[in-house]
């Protein structure tokens, strides 16, 4: 966010980049976030098979010699070649198109609790190695650019009840095809995938419930490599341990969940069944409605209509104060009216309960373009949970507003967010505010937090401005000021894994409060209706319909009121309306 006079937003991220440069700042941030042990880069001419070390490779036709066998892909993406091959007769290429990334993966059984080494030779640009289901931390690392063959090398540990881990490699979307040979997974091994079909699971019990999720645990299966969820005889979930929350649900609602166990050869019967029953009222916040409006509010003047808490419009229902400022103490932050503004921390506390009262939410947002805060540690993680519910404490905000533009950790940032909800309780609110760039995949660092702490997150406003063309779901290429911009890349997240209630569309609220991305209320409304009814469309058309969808937000309501609040409007009224 911009703080300079009559710019707006842009750091919403002002002038961004095009494709090209938005590979650029990928590197950057995925340097930060998706890195865990190096690359371990290492050119090598020769095709001699690497050395064999003192623990079997657990990855079934690691070279690719025995074609695609073992292996699953993305949207048919890759084919075995006989050159170039690191050692054999055979590697993997494999090619993005559109917004799949060529994910090339296999599941390996392993034993719980143990250390393992994962490591793949490849060729390409913006090549990743990881793991993922270890029940610890999930690990990738990758590559900018391998004009020869690289040594991509990664390590973790499995959980307590980690039977089973997927290994993988992709490439990136806008990317040429890359070449993958001499997969290993070093560790000791697990009960072999390929044994007969599993039992069914035993001990399932429903845990802890919220307004809209249900807690489930169950023992581990042997032989089993992962586990399917029923909600009332519906698989709703494929998991590889032993718990998981459903969320989506309705309040005051009891629904019947099984488990099964899975392997290679097939799927178990189904485990007993369990019924766990949602609490009543909202899980994510007093006032927070099932459509909603959030609005910035600027603590700064920036050419905008100078407002109090209590002047903002009414139609806003989460009021995102912008911003905190990061401290010298790493992670923490703090909050400081600003003395231009002439409104004094008492009349703000008062403004803000005011709100609350009228069924408002009121949450700090983090962030901004100038809001360097950096949680990539676990001290870091702690100071930020600290300070921000100082801060809920202090002022009596309701929540936190994600709004980080220079890099987000996704394993630092959600055990924050979790540190955080345990101190706040179940009524905390959760915003997020990313670039485009950030939601494109579900490997981004926003994208992978956001789907961590579903169970405890209000909802995803993604700003839809500032960004250039962009990939839609289809694949297909769209352009910013669009009807078919926001409901293509809408569809990302909702068919991504975030439920409808948690993706909200995030725009200007005039042509002086973005660089670019401005569109009329009108469209907005086209937008959501095509999302939430299947009409009102443009050439993209979703394939099916998200009534739940939770609303919109926009920068700002300062930006609003100078524009008559137009924005606020048109666009609260009709997001109320929703079915």
């Amino acid at each position: 966010m911009d703080r300079v006079r009559h710019i707006g937003r842009t750091g919403f991220s002002g002038g961004r980049r095009r494709l090209g440069g938005v590979l650029a700042a990928l590197a950057l941030t995925a340097g930060t976030v998706l890195t865990v042990g190096g690359a371990n880069a290492e050119a090598v001419g020769a095709r001699a098979k690497a050395v064999t070390t003192n623990r079997a490779n657990l990855v079934r036709n690691p070279g690719f010699e025995s074609g695609t066998a073992d292996w699953t892909c993305s949207n048919g993406s890759g084919r075995t070649v006989a050159s170039p091959a690191r050692s054999g007769s055979a590697a993997l290429k494999a090619t993005p198109a559109g917004v799949d990334h060529a994910r090339w993966a296999q599941t390996v059984a392993v034993r719980p609790g143990s250390s393992y080494t994962l490591s793949a030779w490849v060729q390409g640009s913006y090549v990743h190695l990881g793991a993922s289901g270890t029940g610890t931390t999930d690990v990738s690392t990758w590559t900018p650019s391998a004009s020869g063959w690289q040594q991509l090398t990664t390590r973790f540990t499995t959980g307590a009840d980690t039977t089973s881990v997927t290994v993988y490699t992709h490439g990136w979307y806008g990317q040429p095809g890359y070449f993958a040979d001499d997969v290993e997974l070093s560790g000791p091994g697990g009960t072999d995938p390929g044994d007969p079909v599993p039992g069914a699971p035993d001990g399932l019990k429903a845990g802890a419930t919220t307004s809209s999720s249900v807690a489930l645990s169950w023992n581990p299966v042997g032989g089993a490599t992962g586990y399917h969820v029923y909600r009332d005889g519906t698989k709703v979930q494929a998991v590889s341990g032993t718990s998981t929350t459903v969320t989506g649900l309705a309040p005051s609602t009891s629904y019947r969940f099984e488990v099964t166990a899975t392997n290679a050869k097939g799927e178990s019967p189904k485990s007993a069944a369990v019924t766990g029953t949602t609490t009543a009222g909202s899980g994510d916040g007093p006032g927070v409605p099932k459509h909603a409006v959030t609005g910035y509010w600027q603590n700064f003047d920036n050419g905008a209509t100078v407002q109090r808490i209590s002047d903002v419009q009414d139609q806003y229902d989460i009021i995102a104060v912008a911003f905190a400022d990061a401290t010298a103490t790493r992670g923490a932050v703090d909050f400081t009216l600003d003395p231009a503004l002439n409104y004094t921390e008492e009349r703000f506390k008062s403004d803000i309960a005011a709100k609350q009262a009228a069924g408002k939410s009121v949450v700090i947002s983090v962030g901004g373009e100038r809001g360097t805060v950096t949680v990539n540690d676990a001290a870091s993680a702690a100071n930020f949970a600290d300070s921000v519910h100082t801060l809920m404490r202090k002022y009596g905000f309701n929540g936190v507003d994600i709004d980080l533009e220079n890099g987000i950790d996704p394993t630092y940032m959600t055990q924050a967010l979790r540190a955080l909800s345990a101190k706040a309780g179940s009524k905390l609110v959760i915003t997020m505010a990313p670039q485009t760039i950030d939601m494109q995949s579900t490997s981004a660092g926003y994208f992978k937090t956001a789907l961590n702490i579903k169970d405890i997150l209000t909802v995803v406003n993604m700003q839809y401005y500032n960004s250039g063309s962009m990939n839609g779901c289809d694949g297909k290429v769209y352009s910013q000021g669009s009807v078919d911009f926001l409901t293509a890349l809408a569809c990302i997240q909702l068919e991504g894994g975030l439920a409808p209630s948690q993706v909200g569309l995030g725009l200007p609220a005039s042509p002086r409060g973005a660089g670019s991305g401005y569109v009329s209320p009108s469209v907005v409304n086209n937008a959501l209706d095509c999302l939430a009814k299947g009409t009102s469309c443009g050439s993209f058309k979703p394939a099916r319909t998200y009534p739940d969808i939770r609303g919109a937000m926009t920068w700002s309501t300062n930006w609003d009121a100078a524009n008559g609040s137009a924005w606020s409007k048109a666009v609260g009224p009709h997001v109320h309306g929703l079915p």
